[in-house]
């Protein structure tokens, strides 16, 4: 392994301890206690089975190494109960290992679980000054950081205010404030940013690429695979505990999104009614309207489009792009392009605005098929609306070729005989 590692995790497990009722952990701790002061081996032995026996062993992580090099962008992927946040908690030395060890060069900001580093009964103000030291920052360096920390949150006067009383969204607000003031090596965000609204995710994000510019090395988990894809360099993917896959963070996505669509389809087959996981609570940046494909039935190399009606709110979003993506009943997505890896721009001026995604030959052979439109901002990295599965298409030909698509090709004869 590399000397220049800023986090290694070798060979590491972390198993609990389940118990069926209350009792058994009771009668657990018992057993332990008179192990211990049991003289001879042989009882010691008896009573330490006993106890083990009051308990079920739940294996959340099982040998996990990975390392992160410096200044490198790392996405923890996985599904819910897979381990990434005991995974995390390890490396911020809030939970200890079983086995194995997480080491980590440098000063660690992290922001995990809602409460994690914050006295309810302090207000924000003091837990400002809590935390910041508890991140190795001296009171005066807290002072000069004060205003800046504040001003980020934007939370107002409930900086005077104990944090116990605020929203999960504010206290998101405060404590990624603190955690990207203090001047970290690393930054390690579990999941914190999708409690936050759209706006505040914007801000996160172009704060977290300030840092990662200046050689911050950073630990991503979300369920979001486009922010990872977009934001990070590689991922890793935990599945029952172990790692399931690591490397280029396109590639592991991909395979992950479409295990999980091949899992969903098993499960839900035939259902495709769409799915709009619209942002759009009152103020929404930008929000999806309508989407109208000019076509359901067609055939292959036919012509086919899709009209894309949309608002933006009050506030220009001069990032805004805008992809459309097809993909197959199983949910594997076949093309998905987007106006800013295209280098198209599109508008995004207040008001109401319509763009059309023209397909002039459509190389798709016969099958379903459906189409998601979403709508973006900074390149990809912030959902502000999406339309899964928006409209439902079929391609309708005679039998001449296998496969998804048709690709151009020739045939030639180099001899005979």
């Amino acid at each position: 392994m590399s000397s220049e590692f800023a986090i290694r995790v070798s060979g590491l497990d972390k198993c609990f301890s389940t118990y069926d009722r209350p009792q058994d952990r009771l009668k657990q701790s018992v057993y332990s206690l008179v192990a211990r002061l049991m003289p001879h081996a042989a009882q010691r032995q008896r009573y330490q089975l006993r106890a083990q026996a009051c308990a079920r062993n739940f294996w959340a992580l099982n040998d996990i190494s990975f390392e992160v090099k410096k200044g490198e962008t790392v996405g923890i992927i996985g599904r819910n109960g897979s381990g990434k946040s005991t995974l995390l908690q390890i490396i911020c030395g809030t939970l200890s290992p079983t086995h194995g060890e997480a080491d980590f060069k440098g000063r660690v900001a992290a922001l995990l679980e809602l409460g994690s580093g914050f006295n309810p009964e302090y207000t924000g103000r003091e837990n400002v000054y809590l935390n910041g030291q508890l991140l190795g920052l001296t009171k005066e360096q807290i002072d000069l950081r004060f205003d800046d920390i504040a001003a980020f949150a934007d939370i107002g006067d409930f900086i005077e205010q104990p944090v116990k009383t605020y929203s999960s969204g504010m206290f998101v607000r405060l404590a990624f404030a603190v955690a990207i003031h203090v001047d970290p090596e690393i930054l390690i965000v579990d999941e914190a940013l999708s409690v936050g609204d759209i706006q505040f995710q914007m801000k996160c994000i172009d704060r977290m690429e300030e840092v990662r510019a200046r050689g911050t090395t950073i630990l991503f988990v979300s369920h979001s695979l486009e922010q990872v894809k977009r934001f990070c360099t590689s991922a890793v993917w935990l599945e029952k505990g172990r790692v399931r896959l690591a490397g280029d963070s396109n590639y592991v996505c991909d395979q992950y999104r479409d295990a999980s669509l091949l899992a969903a389809a098993k499960t839900n087959e035939g259902k495709h009614s769409p799915q709009h996981t619209v942002l759009n609570e009152e103020g929404a940046p930008a929000v999806i309207k309508s989407v109208k494909a000019s076509a359901s039935t067609l055939a292959p190399f036919d012509p086919v489009s899709v009209r894309v009606t949309y608002v933006v709110g009050e506030r220009a979003l001069p990032k805004l792009l805008l992809g459309v993506a097809i993909k197959d009943p199983k949910g594997t997505y076949i093309f998905g392009p987007n106006t800013h890896l295209e280098g198209v721009a599109i508008p995004h001026a207040p008001g109401t605005h319509v763009v059309e995604y023209v397909i002039p030959r459509l190389p798709l052979l016969t099958g379903t098929y459906l189409f998601d439109v979403g709508l973006f901002t900074d390149g990809g990295l912030v959902c502000l609306d999406y339309i899964g599965s928006s409209s439902e298409f079929c391609v309708v030909a005679e039998y001449f070729s296998e496969g998804l698509v048709y690709i151009e090709h020739e045939w030639k004869t180099i001899s005979h005989g």
